[in-house]
């Protein structure tokens, strides 16, 4: 086909060709990832606590976001979860009785939260109870569903109380600091009592307010020594043991009533 025909034909091709817009890029989808040194912690019977220092970087992130510092990080450190019974004492007659009890199933034994930020200057409250994050947060649930809900909030507002007042449950603002655009550093506290077992750490990334990504992973922590191998012995041959530490409290008691009797 040659002539004027032609000639208009190539040129209304090469308009709709030219008005076909590029297919345009999606933007790389911002992440977090965090790793630990170790993968177990070692305690003794004398340990008094620790700050447990977790690294992470962020995949992906906007120069200007970062330079902004519209980025917010959230750890965790979440014990093993265990049922727990929650007791309530009332004076009876002059003295102090347990008359009412909860059990929660499934209670994180410990909880120790690192933010770059007060929490509340992160995001919004709805955020927190949807990803349960935060100990204020956490869904504690109970064993018996058929107490009503003001005692069970009861119950669960004593829980969160005496696990903070023995510092199983902390928070550390300011305790998540970035080292540059993409890495960050954590410091969580682990409470001398902190319990034994496996422990998982999370990392929560906030852009703007948002929820962007979780990662997480495991920490074992367990007791060594001399400790270690009567925990072991306690848990393994428990009725042995249990024989065994009244023999010895009757011998003990038998020996300081020989020793120390008057004549």
């Amino acid at each position: 086909m040659t002539g004027p025909k032609a000639f208009a034909t190539a040129i209304l091709l090469s308009l709709l060709t030219a008005t076909v817009p590029a297919k345009a890029q999606t933007p790389p989808v911002e992440g977090i990832q965090i790793g630990l040194s170790t993968d177990n912690v070692s305690i003794t019977a004398g340990f008094s606590g620790a700050d447990l220092t977790i690294f992470g970087s962020l995949e992906n992130p906007d120069p200007l976001v970062a330079r902004q510092g519209r980025y917010d990080v959230i750890v965790v450190l979440e014990g093993p979860p265990r049922p727990v019974v929650v007791r309530r004492k009332d004076r009876v007659l002059g003295v102090w009785v347990n008359l009412e009890s909860e059990t929660f199933e499934n209670v994180p034994m410990s909880y120790s939260v690192a933010t770059t930020r007060p929490l509340q200057d992160i995001t919004e409250p709805n955020s927190y109870r949807q990803l349960s994050l935060g100990a204020s947060n956490l869904y504690m649930q109970p064993a018996d569903d058929g107490d009503s809900p003001a005692t069970i909030e009861e119950f669960t507002a004593a829980l969160r109380s005496r696990k903070t007042a023995t510092g199983l449950y902390s928070e550390n603002v300011g305790g998540v600091q970035f080292l540059s655009q993409n890495l960050f550093r954590a410091t969580v506290r682990l409470a001398p009592n902190v319990p034994v077992g496996t422990h998982k750490a999370r990392a929560f990334l906030f852009k703007s307010g948002v929820f962007i990504k979780e990662s997480s992973a495991q920490l074992e922590i367990r007791k060594s020594g001399f400790e270690q191998s009567i925990f072991r012995v306690a848990h393994n041959y428990s009725f042995l043991y249990g024989v065994f530490a009244i023999s010895l409290a009757m011998l003990t008691g038998w020996l300081g009533r020989v020793i120390f009797r008057k004549d």
